[in-house]
This record gives C-alpha cells, structure tokens and sequence, in this order.
C-alpha cells in the first residue's frame, strides 16, 4: 500500500460530520458534561443537607415531634412513684445529634421524682445549684443532701440552709398517654435542663 493510500478506517482529512450527526454529538456531549457536574453537586448537597432532613423527621421516645415537642420520656411511670412522697432517682435517657451522627439511648443527666400531698408529679434535677455535685436523698432524714459542700434541702426542693444559692431546680412535667398529653395518663415526660450554677437566678445553659 502507498503512502498515499488512505486508511479505510479513518476519515479523510478535512471530514467533517453531516450538520444531523454533528448536532447529536454536541448535545450527547453537552448531556455527559451537565451529568458530570450535577451529580457530585448533588450528592454534595444532600450531604449537606442531611443533618436538617433527619432532624425534621426525628420523632422518637426520646425527642417526640407534636404535643412533646422538646420533652423527654422517663423510664418510669406515674404509678411507680411512692404514694408517700419519697422521692426515686431516674436516669434522663435520650437522642443526642450532632452535625451529621445520632446517638441513640444516651445518658444525659438525672433527675429526682416524687410526688407531693396531692398526688402530683415533682421532677427535680438532681445537680445541686452550689457547685454542681450530684444531690442524694437522705432516707433516714427525710431531705436532699449535698456531699460536696453540705447544702440540704427540703422534699420539696427547697433550700434548708445558706449554702446554696437557690432551691432545688425544678423541671417541666407533662402527663401522657401514648404520647399524648392526658392528665389520666401514666407517662412521665419532662423538659430538661440544666441551670447555671452559684447564682441565685434559675438561668438555663
């Protein structure tokens, strides 16, 4: 074969496509390029965006949507508090999310329930509001109990001595049954928080 021969299998130089074929080949490209960018863009995107999204449909136990918006189920239920007035220690247990992770079924405090002369529900935090030490119940004395600096308090969360700047800190408690508030439910929810401490003001951190 000559050098002048032409290869059979490429066109001839200066070929240019009909106008048809050379259209369909600008929009295949033009379709493989925008594929190219909108996916990774969008996967981004859902990266992104899938704190929001799981946290807007999180509904659980533990951070309820609805009536229970923003309160925490306890482990225990109404009628498992003593008639008495004494008080039980129950582990706050919830979902915690950060940026882009759940965890699930974790501790987040505690708290103290009872229930006082007319059968309803108490809920104190059970973080003393001196210096932050963890507040005991005293059978023997009928009161709350401070190891760390002696302060002592009242059943009812009031302050028995100057130690402390302010009563125990109280929480929001809702009633409910099947995750509805109803006041003849046997469901303890609670708002909780935590207080800053040494001060005589109840300010939430």
């Amino acid at each position: 074969m000559s050098d002048n021969d032409s290869d059979p299998q490429e066109p001839p130089h200066g070929f240019e496509p009909p106008p048809t074929r050379r259209k369909l080949l600008e929009v295949v490209t033009a379709g493989l390029s925008f594929l190219l960018m909108a996916v990774p863009a969008s996967l981004g995107g859902l990266f992104f965006l899938d704190p929001l999204l799981r946290r807007r449909g999180a509904t659980s136990d533990g951070n309820s949507g609805g009536a229970t918006a923003g309160f925490i189920r306890l482990g225990i239920t109404r009628d498992a508090i003593p008639q008495d007035g004494t008080p039980v220690a129950v582990t706050v247990i919830t979902d915690l999310d950060d940026a882009w992770n759940r965890f699930r079924n974790v501790p987040v405090g505690s708290v103290w329930v009872r229930k006082n002369p007319d059968a309803e529900i108490i809920v104190l935090n059970s973080i003393c509001p001196h210096l932050g030490c963890s507040v005991d119940y005293r059978r023997s004395n009928g009161d709350f109990f401070c190891p760390c600096h002696t302060s002592s308090f009242a059943p009812d969360g009031t302050r028995t001595n100057e130690i402390p700047p302010r009563n125990m800190d109280s929480l929001e408690v809702l009633i409910a049954k099947d995750g509805e508030p109803n006041p003849e439910g046997n469901e303890i929810w609670i708002r909780f928080q935590n207080f800053r401490r040494a001060t005589k003001e109840k300010i939430p951190v």
